[in-house]
């Protein structure tokens, strides 16, 4: 049977007790509908997990006692940043959500020309904090000791203006004639550019081609955005990592 597994944010050590309390503790109780005496997998994103086992649950809080650590790892060895054109609501959520199955090390969302989505700094802190969820949800669920990187909305153009990381830097555009089977084996990590609805903007591909991205495309077809950021990252991960 598969454990329950449980994000704490907080340091885990063998013998110690941690309590569960709001959604981590309704999640336990409500969701999974767990009891007094139940095993459950911790993790605190650093890496790595250990076992637990619930002592007790009242009301919203449930107390766990932390047993044995496991240095067990899923991370990929491709090292994946994915520079998100941010987009709507759920589509948006979902692009965190896989994204975070598929192994991303690291996610920027972006703001760019044709980005539907405003946000002022009040709202930039909400959203993250929303994806932040999202992405701890997706990181209990697949396995995943390590959260990915998520950072606040930022400008397109400053994302390009700023210093590049060494490896290899992809941008997603229909009018490319390269694929990524075409891409050559990384010596080093990957950062893929993707647009909102709508795409990037003539003015904004050529920035980024001017910042060092290589120009790849998915196909004859011109892919949703969500569904771009999946496809993309699902074949990368095929090419250079471990799927």
């Amino acid at each position: 049977m598969r454990l329950s597994r449980v994000y704490v944010d907080t340091p885990l050590e063998c013998g110690a007790r941690v309590t569960l309390r709001g959604n981590a503790a309704g999640h336990v109780t409500r969701v999974l509908r767990l009891r007094p005496g139940a095993p459950l997998t911790l993790f605190n994103g650093r890496g790595g997990e250990f076992a637990g086992r619930i002592e007790a649950a009242r009301g919203d809080a449930v107390t766990v006692a932390v047993a044995e650590a496991s240095a067990t790892e899923r991370e990929s060895p491709l090292s994946l940043t994915l520079a998100q054109g941010v987009s709507r609501g759920e589509r948006m959520d979902l692009i965190v959500q896989k994204a975070t199955e598929l192994g991303v090390a690291r996610l920027l969302p972006l703001l760019t020309e044709r980005s539907v989505v405003r946000l002022d700094a009040k709202a930039a802190a909400r959203k993250l904090a929303h994806w932040r969820a999202i992405a701890i949800a997706a990181c209990e669920q697949s396995g995943r000791n390590r959260l990915p990187s998520l950072t606040e909305p930022l400008e397109l153009r400053e994302f390009l203006a700023g210093k590049a990381e060494d490896g290899t830097r992809l941008l997603l555009s229909p009018a490319a004639a390269l694929g990524i089977a075409d891409v050559p084996r990384p010596a080093g990590a990957v950062t893929v550019l993707i647009g909102p609805e709508g795409g990037l903007s003539a003015e904004e591909q050529e920035r980024a081609v001017a910042a060092g991205f290589l120009g790849v495309r998915l196909g004859p077809r011109v892919l949703r955005t969500e569904t771009a950021a999946i496809a993309a990252l699902s074949l990368l991960q095929r090419q250079f990592g471990d799927l």
